[in-house]
């Protein structure tokens, strides 16, 4: 059935790294008039907060996290995450220090629990702004965060295309070693939700890809 152009959308977007989560979803959230929420930024904001507190992943984080304030700043479609007031650069939550630790703080349920209902508040956000929906990007959108959404879909690649995007990007973190820890991580693990639609990014342009998911959204 063709989907209501008055209908509020919320797309899910999953995948390891470097498959092409945010420019795909950037891509639709301009094509669709959608609110974006990139969800790995988030946890790389919380990362650079916590590290700045001297906490580790080990540490009992839940006083600390719950002493952080978390709120909602737009910048354009994007809609980022602040904390006690200020937005992190790029260059900060993109760090080495924040790359080598973001995927152990990621695993930490108290880490994830901090954000989980901060996440799901993005779709009245995305009402409130007047957008025509939500497309949120991460690990787990699809799983835990908008199980029931509408538009569920798993980005995919093979390694050496992945590794390629990476180095282009000047990034240092290993995928291998990022996908090994998502995958095993006991809360939330990166999986294809049952019931979403694959997306194989490896052999696709960028508007290649857009031009596919905005034929699929629109059914």
């Amino acid at each position: 059935m063709p989907s209501s152009a008055s209908e509020f959308k919320i797309i899910a977007v999953d995948g390891g790294a470097a498959v092409g989560k945010s420019s795909t979803s950037k891509g639709l959230a301009e094509r669709l008039d959608l609110m974006h929420v990139d969800t790995g930024a988030h946890y790389r904001t919380i990362t650079f907060a916590l590290l700045a507190t001297g906490a580790a992943p080990e540490d009992d984080l839940q006083n600390t996290l719950s002493a952080l304030d978390l709120k909602t700043r737009l910048d354009g479609r994007t809609a980022r995450l602040s904390v006690d007031g200020r937005v992190p650069t790029e260059a900060e939550i993109r760090s080495p220090e924040v790359n080598a630790a973001v995927s152990k703080f990621a695993a930490v349920p108290a880490v994830r629990q901090a954000l989980f209902e901060y996440q799901r508040n993005q779709a009245n956000v995305a009402r409130e702004e007047g957008f025509k929906g939500l497309i949120m990007e991460g690990r787990d959108i699809g799983s835990v965060i908008f199980p029931a959404a509408k538009y569920r879909f798993f980005l995919e690649a093979d390694e050496a295309t992945r590794a390629a995007r990476r180095a282009k990007e000047g990034q240092t973190d290993s995928i291998a070693d990022r996908d090994k820890m998502d995958k095993a991580r006991k809360t939330a693990p990166l999986i294809c939700p049952e019931g979403a639609t694959r997306v194989d990014t490896g052999p696709r342009t960028l508007d290649e890809v857009v031009d596919h998911l905005v034929r699929l959204v629109a059914g």
